[in-house]
C-alpha cells in the first residue's frame, strides 16, 4: 500500500492522484506537483490516504506551495491576458480563419498553450513563429470544439443558476444527438435546446439515460435549462 492524495486543477477540472511521501497537506492546501504536462500547481481536494495502486503510475508531489508559488500564480493570469491580446493582434493581423478561446501558462513558464475554434485545419506556422519570438518560450496550438470552448471560457448557464454544466462539474463532454431529442418528446426547438456552446445542451443527456423514465421526475433537465 502507498500513501496518496487527491488534487483539482482549475484551469481544466482535473483530478489526479500523487505520491504524498512526506509532504505534510490537507484538504484546502496547495501543492506543486510534476504532471505529463509539466510542473503545475492544485488544491488537494482528499488528503492524504492509502491505495494499491502502482507506484510506478503515479506522479509525485513535489513541496507544499509558498506564498511566492501563490504570488507567482496570479502572476500567472495576468501572463495569460497580455498573451491573449497579444495573440489576438496576430491572428486579426495575419488575417488566420481561427478564433482564440483561451491562452494557458504551465506553471514553470515552460510552455504557453493557445486554444482556438476554426471551421477548418488552419494554417498557424508564421502564427506561432510570432508567438515564439515576443514570449519566448514553447508554444503550444490546440484547436477545440465548441463544447470544449464553453467549458474552457465558462460563463452563466442558460438556468440562469451558475455557472455552466460544462465548466462547473461535467468531466466528459459526450455529443447530443437529435434522437435523444426526439426520445423525451422535447420537440426540434433549437433556440431552446441549445447551450451557449451553440450545441445541443449536455443536460439533455442526463434525462436521457436507460435507468431513468423522465416521466416520473416531473419534468426533466432542459425544463429547468430552457
Amino acid at each position: 500500500m502507498i500513501e496518496i492524495i487527491t488534487v483539482k486543477f482549475r484551469q481544466d477540472k482535473r483530478v489526479l492522484e500523487f505520491l504524498s511521501h512526506d509532504v505534510d497537506l490537507r484538504i484546502g492546501d496547495y501543492c506543486v506537483v510534476a504532471t505529463e504536462r509539466g510542473v503545475e500547481l492544485g488544491m488537494v481536494v482528499r488528503g492524504r490516504h492509502a491505495d494499491n495502486l502502482g507506484e510506478n503510475r503515479l506522479q509525485k508531489v513535489l513541496r507544499k506551495a509558498t506564498e511566492r508559488d501563490l504570488y507567482l500564480n496570479e502572476k500567472k493570469q495576468e501572463k495569460e491576458e497580455l498573451a491573449f491580446r497579444m495573440c489576438r493582434k496576430r491572428i486579426q493581423a495575419r488575417d488566420l480563419p481561427m478564433k482564440l478561446s483561451k491562452v494557458e501558462y504551465l506553471f514553470d513558464g515552460s510552455r504557453v498553450i493557445f486554444y482556438f475554434t476554426a471551421d477548418h485545419r488552419v494554417d498557424f506556422r508564421e502564427l506561432v513563429k510570432d508567438l515564439a519570438r515576443e514570449l519566448r518560450t514553447r508554444i503550444e496550438m490546440r484547436q477545440i470544439g465548441a463544447r470544449d470552448e464553453a467549458r474552457l471560457v465558462g460563463g452563466l448557464g442558460n438556468c440562469g443558476l451558475g455557472e455552466n454544466c460544462s465548466k462547473k462539474f461535467l468531466k466528459e463532454l459526450s455529443s447530443v444527438s437529435v434522437k435523444t431529442v426526439k426520445r423525451q418528446g422535447l420537440g426540434m426547438n433549437l433556440n431552446r435546446l441549445s447551450g451557449m456552446c451553440g450545441r445541443l445542451k449536455c443536460c439533455l443527456n442526463f434525462a436521457a439515460s436507460e435507468d431513468l423514465d423522465p416521466s416520473s421526475r416531473g419534468g426533466n433537465c432542459s425544463d429547468q435549462c430552457g
